[in-house]
This record gives C-alpha cells, structure tokens and sequence, in this order.
C-alpha cells in the first residue's frame, strides 16, 4: 500500500512534471521502499525543511524524523500557509 502525500502552496511547485489544479494541494501517492522517514520524502523531492510550517501524517503534527508506513497520509505545509495548531487531547 502507498503512502499519501499532500503539498500545499508553494510546496507544490517541487512537482512540476505533474498538473494539478490550481488552489488545491498537490496529492499523489508514492510507492518507494526507500521512503522510511519525512525527511525521506523531503529529500526525494528536493523540499528543504527551512520551506516547511507544518507536517501531518495521519492528521497529527509531526517533526520530520517521523517514521512513515505503508498507507500512512502526509500532509506538508510551506512556511507562507503557517496554521496556528494546537492539538487538543481527549
């Protein structure tokens, strides 16, 4: 199973070779047994971490020494779309 990846904003623009539509985030998913780690995948697609505010896998924040699994989503953030993120624990 793959993982998701979403990039948003500018971050978008790492993926030229690909056509999204424009206003919605950069999905695709991507099978590479070399991918363990976020910064895995920011290595792969030539994403500095000084461009990133925020990383979500599976819906919580996260630093990019993650590991990501098959079928885990992604969710990278540009420094200019930066959300004000509290996580509230039940």
């Amino acid at each position: 199973m793959p993982l998701l990846i979403k990039l948003y904003g500018r971050l978008r623009e790492h993926l030229k070779e690909l056509n999204f539509e424009k206003g919605l985030p950069a999905t695709y998913s991507i099978e590479d047994n070399s991918v363990h780690y976020i910064y895995d995948i920011l290595e792969k697609y030539g994403i500095n971490e000084n461009e990133l505010s925020h990383i979500f896998v599976n819906g919580k924040y996260c630093g990019i020494g993650k590991e990501v699994r098959d079928g885990d989503r992604v969710g990278l953030f540009p420094k200019n779309m930066a959300l004000m993120f509290v996580e509230i624990k039940n």
